[in-house]
This record gives C-alpha cells, sequence and structure tokens, in this order.
C-alpha cells in the first residue's frame, strides 16, 4: 500500500509542475502578446504624427502658391482610360443613286 500513495504522489506532482510550467509560458506568451501591441500602437502613434505633419507642410506650401501665384488652383481631375469594345467600323455616307446599287 506504501507503493501506491508515492505513486499518486509522484503523479499529483507531476501533474503539478506539468500544470505550473504551462501557466508560465501562457504568461510569457501573453506578455509578449502585450509588447507587440504596445510597439504597433507606439508605431501607428509616429506614422500619424508623421501624416500629419507633412499634410500641414503641404497645406502651408499650397497657400504660400496660392498668394505668389495670385489665382487659385484648379482642382485636379482624374483622366479616365478610352477603351474600345467593338472594332471600329468605317461607315460611308451615300447618295440616292448609290444607295440603290448593290455594293460591290
Amino acid at each position: 500500500m506504501g507503493d501506491s500513495s508515492e505513486e499518486a504522489r509522484a503523479k499529483a506532482e507531476a501533474k503539478f509542475q506539468k500544470q505550473q510550467q504551462a501557466d508560465q509560458q501562457a504568461a510569457a506568451a501573453k506578455a509578449e502578446r502585450e509588447a507587440q501591441a504596445r510597439a504597433v500602437e507606439v508605431n501607428t502613434a509616429r506614422l500619424k504624427s508623421l501624416r500629419l505633419t507633412k499634410e500641414a507642410a503641404d497645406k502651408e506650401a499650397e497657400a504660400k502658391t496660392e498668394q505668389t501665384s495670385g489665382m487659385t488652383k484648379a482642382p485636379a481631375t482624374k483622366k479616365q482610360a478610352f477603351t474600345l469594345t467593338e472594332p471600329r467600323r468605317r461607315v460611308v455616307l451615300l447618295d440616292e443613286s448609290e444607295r440603290s446599287r448593290p455594293p460591290a
């Protein structure tokens, strides 16, 4: 009987150690995810700051250009591509006398 209680105790100890190791790994993974999330937030804030700074500089440059030129700039229009869906056909206008003749 002494052996079975020692075996049970060894199994319980092994199970406990395994659970502690899993908990430590989970905590490490959570800390890594949080660190990555913080890094993404910092980078996003940096990029936003750069974008806002650039937009402000662009507006300032545009305002200076308008002041120096004395004219306002027309908004740029986007050009659309022209594509043919059918081959081009030649149209020939015929007068009355040519219409009655069959085509050659």
